[in-house]
């Protein structure tokens, strides 16, 4: 994996930074698109745009995350983009199955729930980053499947 696309709303802003810290101290390259001041009227919507569409003009092998207070907006944005898979993930089980099964390339992150838990969303992302995915043909073939979704 070469680079991680990170962004946040203002919801997202604080555990964002901590993140951004986190994976640099882990040797990532990561890219802030935003929101990079606390603006408690910024919508979600265009930090999901920009990261998704840095994520697909990247490497196969690069991906995403994006927060907001629930990870549901931030899910839902992203996922209107053709070869995106985000997933919300709150726990290191989902976040295996999410990139085992479904190839996941965007991680939403709830920071109402995992702001002030570090130790979790730590081992979220390390068990999300650094599992592959299986690559079994049924998974493939449902992934092509959802990018023909119209």
């Amino acid at each position: 994996m070469n680079k991680i696309f990170i962004g946040a709303d203002h919801r997202g802003f604080a555990l964002k930074g901590e993140i951004v810290e986190y994976l640099k101290a882990q040797g990532y390259d990561v890219y802030d698109v935003g929101v990079k001041q606390l603006d408690p009227d910024d919508d979600f919507p265009k930090y999901a745009r920009a990261a998704v569409l840095k994520l697909l003009a990247a490497d196969y092998e690069d991906r995403a995350i994006l927060l907001c207070s629930s990870g549901q907006g931030m899910c839902i944005a992203a996922n209107r983009f053709k070869g995106i898979r985000a997933t919300i993930i709150w726990d290191t089980t989902e976040a295996r199955m999410a990139r085992n099964d479904d190839d996941s390339n965007v991680l939403c992150l709830p920071a109402r729930v995992l702001g002030s838990n570090r130790e979790l969303w730590q081992d979220i992302i390390d068990t999300w980053l650094n599992t592959p995915f299986a690559a079994a043909a049924r998974y493939i073939r449902r992934n092509h499947e959802l990018d023909k979704l119209t």
